[in-house]
């Protein structure tokens, strides 16, 4: 049954909602947006934009997402996953490079949705996933190295080595200022949970040094000494204006980033339903993703979609429907208008600090370790797709690591396919036969070959190389299909060769136990139609007892004598 196109947030509002649900959804969203608020000014600053852009983000989108959504507890907004290739497209195009990609993105999840292709985003390798996303973490590791340690430097290089070898050519340049209140910023972030989790560490670590660099008037970097005031209202609604050629520029990446986000929110769904036992709609959540970046560009936001942990501080907090979302929306619009403009005197290396403890956690450094413990394949999936994260470039890694993981995915198939002579041992007994094969007759002018697993393209080859070790001419050829649970096309094309061949060496072609997948592209392709149905047979039995009615009957014409036809 394929998933209703219906919003959550409507079949929970007409389920019943209770005044006892809003105020735990609404306990629920203060509290998640005041963990949201460090990470959407980090998260905005590290991709190259202004602060406020990261809380337009995480309040449109999160809204517009929330409304749409088709999971009940998900929380939006802009995520680590997305710094680099945001990074990247603001170096060289500028935030009109962003939008007009964001655009692009948003537009490619609606039509995702509405294609149902949700689930499909399922089957990208597990190794595919590990490998970008801990290239994703190293990258937003260096690129804090400047502001947590206080370097001195005009710009950083966007490369990966390029970044280290700037930094050690400005290490004479550290403040030791900067250095201490970083250390300080990480030291209350790693040790706040022990005291309590309802007021999230990075908030405190915030609130702290932001106090004592003002207060001590120490010579640490802020937002304000870096980008100027921090607006406390929302721009006007605009799209932005899109060349043809920009579009074909940012194709590519819109494809990266909706990727990203399909990825990232389907998988902070899956993790909600596990904590809340619920079934999400992947579908309609792919659609509200897409109108929520949508949205977000509009109001000169960034790429969003789901975020794990928030979504999880959201459901421990007790949220269980959207409208703690939309709270959580709200809180920060609260907190951009009216303590908007004191985001300016928030130390640089204290956001670094939050970003090095996001960088640690999406690492996901344990799943790699154990990774590496795979088969050779994985790993060199693993390997690849981090290197070329690291090295080259998000949307490369990506590409490269999805058709490498397709490719080693084929060829395992492959070779799970089989294509066996049995004629000499078909007699033995097979525990999956009902029916003693003991009784068997096998003419000597027939031969009996078995195929296992799927017959598509990638085993082509194995079944062109059977067919070819034939050691004598048959009158007839058996194929015995019952473990063949699917064909492609190709797979239908080297059957139609080898029925034109058989056909032309005098040779008569029966396929026995052939399952309904197989039968039915047969029949389309009109391939039953050239090998004749009278020669399907629907098990070994009648497949034997037919090709020894055709023997005997080749037989007496040659003879010219009536033919003896065996009981049915």
């Amino acid at each position: 049954m394929p998933q209703r196109l219906e919003p959550k947030l409507f079949t929970i509002l007409c389920e019943g909602y209770t005044r006892k649900q809003f105020y735990a959804d609404l306990a629920a969203g203060l509290t998640v947006g005041i963990v949201a608020l460090p990470l959407a000014i980090a998260f905005a600053i590290a991709s190259g934009v202004k602060p406020e852009q990261g809380l337009y983000t995480a309040i449109i989108a999160g809204f517009v997402i929330a409304v749409l959504g088709g999971s009940r507890a998900q929380i939006s907004g802009p995520t680590g996953a997305f710094i680099v290739i945001i990074y990247g497209i603001v170096q060289q195009y500028g935030y009109s490079g962003l939008a007009t990609a964001t655009l692009i993105a948003g537009v490619l999840l609606i039509l995702m949705g509405v294609a149902r292709m949700g689930a499909l985003l399922k089957f990208i390798p597990y190794p595919v996933t590990v490998g970008f996303t801990g290239g994703i973490a190293l990258i937003i590791f260096s690129s804090q190295i400047r502001d947590f340690f206080g370097l001195t430097m005009d710009s950083v290089p966007p490369e990966f080595i390029g970044k280290w070898l700037a930094y050690s050519k400005h290490l004479n340049t550290l403040n030791p200022y900067a250095l201490g209140v970083g250390v300080a910023s990480l030291l209350i972030i790693m040790c706040w949970p022990r005291l309590t989790h309802r007021i999230p560490g990075p908030l405190v670590a915030i609130l702290v040094l932001t106090a004592v660099v003002k207060i001590f008037h120490l010579p640490v970097e802020t937002i304000g000494s870096r980008f100027g005031s921090v607006p406390n209202h929302f721009p006007m609604p605009q799209l932005p204006a899109i060349s043809w050629q920009l579009a074909q520029q940012m194709f590519s990446p819109a494809v990266t980033i909706a990727l990203l986000a399909a990825l990232e929110s389907l998988l902070a769904a899956v993790v909600a339903d596990g904590m809340l036992g619920t079934r999400h709609r992947s579908n309609m959540e792919l659609i509200a993703q897409g109108f929520g970046n949508i949205a977000s560009t509009m109001f000169g936001g960034i790429p969003a979609t789901g975020a794990i942990a928030r979504t999880a501080t959201n459901i421990k907090s007790g949220g269980r429907t959207p409208i703690a979302a939309i709270i959580h929306a709200l809180t920060l619009t609260l907190i951009l208008v009216f303590f908007g403009q004191w985001a300016a005197l928030i130390p640089m290396t204290t956001l670094a600090a939050i970003l090095m403890i996001v960088a640690y956690n999406m690492s996901e450094w344990h799943a790699f370790v154990r990774l590496l413990r795979s088969p050779k394949s994985d790993v060199a999936v693993l390997l690849t797709t981090f290197l070329l994260t690291v090295v080259i470039d998000l949307t490369v890694a990506i590409q490269v690591g999805v058709m490498l993981g397709a490719f080693l995915f084929i060829q395992r198939m492959s070779n799970e396919t089989q294509i066996t002579l049995i004629t000499e041992n078909l007699k033995e007994r097979d525990e999956s036969e009902a029916r003693d094969l003991s009784t068997l007759v096998v003419p000597d002018e027939v031969q009996v070959f078995e195929i296992y697993g799927s017959l598509f393209f990638g085993a082509i080859e194995r079944f062109k190389d059977a067919m070819q070790r034939v050691e004598k001419t048959p009158k007839v050829l058996i194929l015995r299909m019952r473990n063949v649970v699917a064909i492609d096309a190709s797979g239908l094309r080297v059957m139609e060769e080898l029925v034109e061949s058989t056909q032309r060496r005098g040779i008569v072609l029966l396929l026995s136990a052939v399952s309904s997948q197989p039968l039915s592209a047969m029949q389309q392709s009109g391939l039953l139609k050239t090998l004749g149905e009278e020669n399907i047979a629907k098990d070994i039995y009648a497949a034997l007892a037919r090709a020894q009615l055709l023997i005997e009957t080749a037989t007496a014409e040659r003879l010219d004598t009536p033919a003896k036809i065996p009981n049915a």
